[in-house]
């Protein structure tokens, strides 16, 4: 009933700047909280910012000041821009939104595909 497809993502310098961007599809009624997530080879998935309906942002400490998130909730889209890129980033990146479809009363975490970042030293 909903899809989130992600695009951008791919490899980069040390220092170097990537966009991510997440779109919703599908029947939705309405989208709450958005969010990227990170899971790097042989840990655990971790989150990497969030952005409320509203747009009350936050971000996990290592990522503050060089990664920003935004939305267009008239698009349902989300945008992680990231600057300065660290190889310590590397990892596959997760969009995830909470979604009410039509036919529920309550919002269900989405996922997109996952997009591979790779930052090189």
């Amino acid at each position: 009933q909903v899809q989130l497809v992600e695009s951008g993502g791919g490899l980069v310098q040390a220092g170097g700047s990537l966009r991510l961007s997440c779109a919703a599809s599908g029947r939705i009624f309405s989208v709450n909280a958005m969010g990227w997530y990170r899971q790097a080879p042989g840990k655990q998935r971790e989150l990497v910012a969030e952005i409320t309906s509203g747009g009350s942002t936050n971000y996990r400490d290592s990522v503050k000041g060089r990664f920003t998130t935004s939305r267009d909730n008239a698009k349902n889209t989300i945008w992680l821009e990231m600057k300065n890129l660290k190889p310590g980033n590397t990892a596959v990146y997760y969009c995830c939104a909470g979604i009410q479809v039509w036919s529920s009363f309550f919002a269900t975490d989405y996922w997109g595909q996952g997009n591979q970042v790779t930052v090189s030293s």
